[in-house]
């Protein structure tokens, strides 16, 4: 729980930091750099040291879609998922884990730009795909890293599960993206 509210904590500084003008303000390339780098370490931690041990090492509690139903843990993409949308209600950033084999229709690909990024990284996963885009009058910074398979237990879920699109992940591959869009003035 301290990991997270300093993550948070961090990511807030951090878009705080991109909205101002100039000097001394912190370039959206490194927020988003900055923001990843928690996002992911946070997955990943919860991941391995959350899911995997006590499903799949110590077999205690699993992990399951339904989890308020069935009292089991969340699994990491939801996880991720509610972290998003936590943050998204106190910070003028957003975030969101996609990828074009989403067992939740929710995770697909909806722009030009997270199908384009995800293609990109998917060639070069050690490389974010980036540009900026104008919504709605807002001007932003996007970005997408590449989600690779990290912990036994994603692939394990998503190679078994039967609504799954594909069933061959192996440890280190692309899984999808996350995305990262900063609102610039």
């Amino acid at each position: 729980m301290k990991t997270r509210a300093v993550g948070t904590l961090l990511a807030l500084l951090l878009a705080a930091a991109c909205r101002k003008a100039g000097p001394p303000g912190v370039p959206p390339e490194r927020v988003a750099e900055y923001l990843h780098a928690v996002i992911e370490a946070d997955r990943a931690t919860y991941a391995e040291q959350v899911v995997h041990r006590l499903q799949d090492v110590e077999k205690v509690l699993k992990a399951s879609e339904r989890f308020k139903e069935e009292k089991t843990l969340p699994l990491p993409s939801q996880m991720l998922r509610m972290g998003a949308k936590r943050a998204q209600e106190t910070a003028p950033f957003r975030y969101a884990l996609i990828s074009e084999w989403a067992i939740n229709k929710a995770n697909l690909p909806r722009t030009d730009f997270e199908r384009e990024g995800l293609a990109a990284v998917a060639k070069a996963p050690e490389k974010p795909y980036s540009r900026y885009d104008t919504t709605g009058g807002q001007r932003y910074f996007m970005a997408l890293y590449a989600d690779r398979a990290v912990s036994d237990a994603c692939i394990e879920c998503h190679n078994h599960h039967p609504e799954s699109p594909r069933h061959d992940f192996q440890r280190g591959e692309v899984m999808g993206g996350v995305v990262i869009a900063l609102p610039v003035e």
